[in-house]
């Protein structure tokens, strides 16, 4: 089809334009590009992604040259048999989506030439994501996991190793991938496509309820490694289930259907009824977001073991890792932070000069900075990240081991039998959570653990942080999380948000309000 005849019709309801020369469109990197989509959808019929016409994939042409907003776009058509697909079967767009050039039709019994009905959902992760490929599979896995709870709107699975192939996540990371239901045609689904994208920012795939996948990737390669490894999880999610584990949580242990509201052999030493005489707040709650400092660990581990630690190391860890991406975006946000103390005042600030000062003068004065944050106790990202970074070597050097108290492995390896999920929400960064229940004096305890959540989802006196947590968990209502503090104010902001709240007596905490209206605990052994 020439690029005046495209320019006189419209194909698939998308705007048709010829915004590029004749020469770019016939150019080796169109042709190349053209060339690895017929590859690829080949591979993908052999997974069965793509059988039956179904499925699809767009990749943009990448060009050193061109800004990557700016990119053709290249889209598989619609209806064909994906495994016979030759390069020229490929659609050429613009960045706006304007069809620069189409395929010729082919004799019966061929259909006449359709862009993918998948355009306007590939456009949004262009748009929104700046994805460099998509990838649409029809692959069963994929259909079947969003079916074993028809009700979901997220499929959730952890400490898996292939985890650690999707962008942004580890292994003992919670990986949530929300869960759109299907339409007649697939146009339909943008607008809750859209919104998935803008409710989960992290995810790099959105589910389509008895339909299949959209994943996507800054390159082809990207989108191809993670589609597999989704693919991996859903496929051993099923077959889990099958066995009768739960894959949502860290030991994929048996399936607890029954456990809400009912009496469990062996939960405890407590009868139904005692644990209700004895205050409990009810039915066991789906999920258990835990305080770290005076409710897992005591406080004197954190005042007089790891803020000496981190305080003592500033000036050695940045000298060593000075020059490192890492460090360079721990000063970066150190920056802005002192900028923003010295604007309001804040005793101690003392301003961080430019890189040309030297590396001496701006981690002299980075110490200085850092010595008073410590001791104000101040609970801001930059100082946490900092200090997460300098405590990850303490851990490795064995200088450093975690603390917690005598009744938190026994209860956290309870609650994991009877299927609760376990979160920890700590003013500390994640990375220093994971490294304090990672090595502890009782082991590794991060098996038992869902996920970790910390001051970038918001200050822990707000209840607007535990609006986001709940959000976050996908739970039916707030009330189904109960979140155990040693903080009244953190307490009180839970309840706001209406999460059950608990707080913890340990020995060394601060002292609480007279006649505050919170059940109280000395031990996990009590909840």
């Amino acid at each position: 089809l020439s690029l005046e005849m495209a320019a006189a019709i419209g194909l698939n309801g998308v705007k048709v334009g010829t915004t590029s020369s004749q020469a770019y469109l016939d150019g080796k990197t169109v042709r190349e590009t053209k060339a690895l989509m017929a590859e690829l959808c080949r591979h993908f019929y052999g997974l069965g992604w793509v059988s039956g016409t179904g499925g699809s994939i767009s990749i943009k042409v990448h060009d050193d040259s061109i800004p990557k907003p700016q990119q053709l776009i290249l889209m598989s058509p619609s209806a064909v048999q994906k495994e016979r697909m030759e390069p020229e079967d490929m659609y050429v767009l613009s960045e706006n989506g304007s069809v620069l050039s189409a395929p010729s039709p082919k004799p019966y019994p061929d259909k006449p030439p359709k862009c993918t009905d998948c355009d306007t959902l590939f456009m949004k992760a262009y748009e929104k994501r700046d994805a460099g490929a998509i990838i649409h599979s029809h692959g069963i896995e994929s259909c079947l996991v969003t079916m074993i709870n028809p009700f979901s709107k997220e499929f959730r699975i952890t400490h898996m190793e292939m985890i650690k192939g999707i962008k942004g996540h580890g292994y003992y990371d919670e990986l949530v991938v929300p869960i759109i239901d299907n339409t007649a045609h697939e146009h339909q689904l943008t607008e809750s496509f859209a919104k998935a994208i803008e409710d989960y920012p992290k995810t790099t795939a959105v589910l389509v309820r008895n339909h299949g996948i959209f994943v996507w990737g800054d390159s082809w390669i990207s989108a191809k490694t993670q589609s597999e490894c989704y693919h991996y999880l859903f496929d051993a999610a099923i077959k889990l289930h099958q066995m009768g584990l739960d894959w949502s949580t860290p030991n994929h242990g048996p399936i607890q259907s029954a456990r809400r509201g009912l009496s469990i052999a062996g939960e405890s030493n407590l009868s139904t009824k005692a644990r209700k005489d004895n205050g409990d707040i009810g039915p066991y709650p789906r999920c258990i977001v835990l305080d770290i400092e005076g409710t897992t660990t005591p406080i004197s581990f954190v005042s007089e073991v790891l803020f000496p630690y981190a305080r003592d190391n500033v000036g050695r860890h940045l000298s060593a890792t000075y020059d490192t991406s890492e460090t360079k975006a721990d000063i970066k946000l150190l920056r802005s932070q002192v900028e923003s103390d010295l604007e309001q005042g804040i005793a101690g600030a003392v301003p961080i000069p430019s890189d040309d000062a030297g590396k001496n003068e701006v981690i002299s004065a980075i110490v200085a900075n850092v010595d008073a944050m410590i001791k104000a106790d101040r609970k801001i990202t930059a100082l946490k990240e900092l200090q997460g970074h300098i405590w990850q070597t303490g851990y490795a050097t064995n200088e450093l081991e975690g603390i917690v108290f005598d009744d938190v492995p026994e209860a956290l390896e309870k609650w994991n039998a009877l299927g609760i999920k376990v979160y920890i929400y700590s003013s500390g960064s994640r990375l220093a959570q994971r490294l304090i229940f990672g090595k502890t004096n009782f082991g590794d305890l991060r098996k038992f653990l869902s996920g970790f959540f910390d001051t970038t989802v918001g200050n822990k006196k707000e209840a607007r942080s535990y609006v986001e947590i709940s959000q976050s968990l996908g739970v039916d209502k707030p009330s189904d999380i109960l979140f155990v503090t040693d903080v009244y104010q953190e307490a009180t902001a839970a309840k706001a948000a209406g999460l059950e709240a608990i707080i913890s007596i340990r020995p060394g905490n601060g002292p609480l309000p007279e006649n505050h209206e919170f059940k109280t605990v000395k031990s996990f052994s009590e909840i």
